[in-house]
């Protein structure tokens, strides 16, 4: 008996697979080969897929990888989730306190991805949103996922070294090395104005037996920052990683969506 499957939309689906398996990207080519399929067949859905932005392609390598609308399909689901209403709770009791803006975000490729965001009553103009990519080592929250890796991956992530965005920005890697170092010694990040000018940043990496699954931030526009407000965000941001990690250990919470 013949599959019922409507063979185009398993097609659709199956480039969907097998992008978000690969977190190298796929070229149309090895699309083709892996679907066992003429490219001429693949590419009317791959530009459909595109301008719908389901799928993205790298211009200088030419290769697919999983788009914006994609991710928001699935974000859909995943807010029905106990872990990311744990997190989301947590995120609005940090708001409600220190009065900052509080995001969280996961690590994809090389970059931040900015999945959820708390705004505070007095919102201040960030270059980040929910759906946003940013370089993981620019950021504070970024960082506090780095901080565990090691120079060896931190090089294999950025190959063509670090760019700057504003003029804070560390470019340099022994700087970097060094501001993660105390990252780790410390338990959370800071940055100062390096991806958003006038804002600073304090971020806390969120763990499942060991492993990092996701980290919270806290912004700060540097006319309300002071060495007060600093301690008040870190130590709400401590309270709730230790409260979030208890949940996800003892309840043993499925955090697959989140990294």
């Amino acid at each position: 008996m013949g599959s019922t499957e409507h063979r185009p939309t398993e097609r659709v689906l199956d480039i969907l697979e097998l992008l978000s398996n690969n977190n190298e990207g796929m070229t149309l080519t090895e699309l083709s080969k892996a679907l066992n399929a003429p490219k001429s067949s693949i590419m009317p859905l791959v530009h459909t897929m595109t301008s719908r932005k389901f799928i993205y392609m790298q211009k200088d390598t030419l290769k697919y990888f999983i788009g914006i609308a994609t991710f928001s399909v699935g974000f859909s689901y995943s807010n029905h989730m106990d872990a990311l209403k744990l997190i989301k709770t947590e995120m609005k009791h940090i708001v409600s306190v220190s009065n900052e803006t509080c995001q969280l975000g996961i690590q994809i490729r090389n970059n931040l991805l900015y999945i959820a965001k708390e705004d505070s009553s007095e919102p201040i103009r960030l270059v980040s949103y929910v759906g946003k990519q940013l370089p993981l080592y620019c950021t504070a929250i970024g960082r506090a996922i780095l901080a565990t890796k090691s120079k060896e991956e931190l090089y294999n992530l950025y190959p063509n070294g670090l760019q700057a965005f504003t003029a804070n920005t560390i470019t340099d890697w022994n700087t970097l090395f060094e501001e993660l170092e105390l990252t780790q010694k410390r338990g959370y990040a800071i940055e100062h104005e390096e991806s958003t000018p006038l804002v600073n940043c304090v971020g806390i990496s969120l763990c499942k037996k060991e492993t990092t699954v996701a980290a919270l931030s806290v912004c700060i526009p540097t006319f309300r920052f002071s060495d007060e407000k600093l301690k008040i965000i870190i130590d709400l941001l401590k309270s709730s990683k230790k409260k979030l990690e208890n949940y996800f250990n003892d309840f043993d919470l499925d955090l697959s969506n989140l990294s």
